[in-house]
């Protein structure tokens, strides 16, 4: 019903929830780029671009966003293990990471913002990103939950 505290690592922070549904069914919405809209928690995504492919290792999907403006992003799927795990990156190179593990109940999913990767990582830390996303995470994962299973889980 609820997710879990923020945990911070070396330039990742993450939020995890239990979602009472197997890992294919959730990991069905994730990578389903015409699903992303529906689940995003902080009002930023928009819509898909064009008519998107079920998402595997090295797609690339664009999202129409509105971050204060619109505008476009084009990201490609760098992380891919089928109902495991599947992270996206745009040009800037950070990473939107979801990792699924099966747990008594349901599935434990875990939403990552990973700035390791980032070509400016000190910009997003100045910018405030570490510690603006994690409620537009948990957000994310309460709608991913809602989308899956009407809001069943527990944590």
């Amino acid at each position: 019903m609820s997710t879990d505290a923020p945990v911070r690592g070396d330039r990742t922070v993450s939020v995890s929830r239990t979602i009472a549904a197997p890992p294919e069914e959730i990991f069905a919405v994730l990578s389903d780029a015409s699903k992303h809209a529906l689940i995003d928690g902080s009002g930023t995504v928009q819509e898909v671009r064009g008519e998107p492919e079920p998402l595997e290792l090295g797609s690339r999907f664009g999202m129409d966003m509105k971050l204060v403006v619109p505008y476009r992003i084009t990201n490609t799927v760098v992380e891919f293990e089928p109902g495991r795990l599947i992270a996206w990156r745009h040009w800037g190179r950070h990473r939107w990471r979801y990792e699924l593990e099966p747990v008594e109940g349901g599935t434990r999913v875990t939403e990552t913002f990973d700035w390791s990767t980032a070509l400016i990582p000190k910009s997003i830390e100045l910018a405030g990103y570490p510690d603006k996303h994690p409620p537009s995470m948990a957000a994310t994962l309460e709608r991913l939950d809602e989308v899956v299973t009407g809001g069943s889980s527990t944590n």
